[in-house]
């Protein structure tokens, strides 16, 4: 059999299941729709991200195909966002502008088919969610090369918001620029967090003289250097491409593993428990000898892990007072941890139980 035979014969098997596929996924489409107007009765929540979490992993673990758990991971995300839109649409702000970081942690919980509301800085996002006029948002908490994102952190300690999901990304920075020759690069444009996270690449390849100019978002880097002869910016891939800056040097960072976790948030938000939950709190802790200890003993009495303990300024007139941000494997809702709530509860808001994904 000729090479061209065999090719029509595969194309047209791979046509035949692709035809299966589209009908199925019609079929599962239906389904939904059913499962958004109950919700829609009931005013539940259409993202349930404990319920996407556990798809995904039961049929990881029937796979014994090509396709690794990242490959289902993928191809799921985008028929769940899909589904969402089917059952009820819903607006996603985000930190923007369009192609930072943010908004590809958003796409790629919520899908392309969602209608997004890109805004300039976290707290516009906090307001968004809290005035309803959108029913989630998707903000930075922290990176685990430079820690946590001080206004992500204001905002949770100043508002009534909940956590709905965490989103951990890897961030890979491209220095792209109109000019082909990095040498006659006279300005670069970033957010100040890429400059730091960058600073052995601009050590070695970015002449001395070259001024740095922090800007509120690496999409509006890439925005500027499109504009700007001899000047170059640190973006991400995604902003270079939508304004067209060609790439001089890709996967720039210091570390390869450089993850940014974001979070997903909405107003009066709680999901159930799921096999795999971690909990956000805020601490308002006494400053007499010993508080702390105290405090933390009582979760680990309850053989409670901790995952994270960071101090924030409580920003409370002229004393140093802080609040902890702290986070510990196991939902709010366990009874695990329902006793040291309670006993602790003039000193506890709880932010957020959600699936733990890293």
């Amino acid at each position: 059999m000729k090479e061209a035979e065999i090719l029509d014969r595969i194309r047209k098997d791979i046509d035949t299941i692709d035809h299966k596929l589209l009908e199925l996924l019609n079929q599962r489409m239906n389904f939904v729709k059913e499962v958004g107007q109950v919700k829609k009765n009931s005013n539940s929540s259409i993202y349930r991200p404990e319920r996407e979490k556990a798809i995904i992993q039961r049929l990881s673990d029937l796979n014994n195909g090509k396709l690794n758990q990242a490959a289902i991971e993928a191809i799921f995300l985008e028929i769940f966002a899909v589904s969402r839109n089917i059952e009820l649409p819903e607006k996603v702000a985000y930190l923007g502008p369009e192609g930072s970081f943010t908004h590809q942690a958003a796409e790629g919980r919520f899908g392309a088919m969602s209608e997004y509301l890109p805004l300039k800085n976290i707290q516009s996002v906090f307001e968004a969610v809290t005035a309803e006029r959108v029913k989630y948002g998707v903000v930075p908490i922290e990176n685990n090369q430079q820690g946590i994102v001080g206004e992500t952190m204001s905002q949770l300690s100043s508002t009534d918001i909940n956590i709905v999901a965490e989103v951990p990304i890897p961030i890979h920075f491209s220095f792209a620029s109109l000019n082909e020759n990095i040498n006659e690069i006279t300005h670069i444009y970033s957010k100040d967090i890429a400059f730091r996270q960058c600073a052995k690449f601009l050590k070695e390849y970015a002449e001395s003289s070259a001024v740095m100019i922090p800007v509120e978002s690496t999409s509006r880097a890439a925005q500027l250097a499109s504009q700007t002869r001899n000047s170059a910016a640190i973006c991400s891939r995604i902003a270079a491409k939508m304004y067209n800056l060609p790439i001089l040097f890709e996967n720039i960072q210091d570390s390869t593993d450089n993850y940014t976790r974001f979070l997903i948030i909405s107003s009066e938000y709680k999901n159930v428990i799921s096999q795999s939950d971690k909990t956000t709190i805020l601490a308002r802790i006494s400053d007499k000898p010993g508080s702390l200890v105290l405090f933390l003993q009582k979760f680990h009495d309850a053989g409670i892990n901790f995952t994270k303990i960071e101090s924030y300024p409580a920003k409370d007139g002229k004393t140093f007072k802080y609040w902890f941000f702290i986070e510990f494997d196991c939902h709010i809702d366990d009874p695990v941890i329902a006793q040291v709530m309670k006993a602790n509860k003039d000193q506890i808001k709880w932010i957020g139980s959600y699936p733990k994904l890293c």
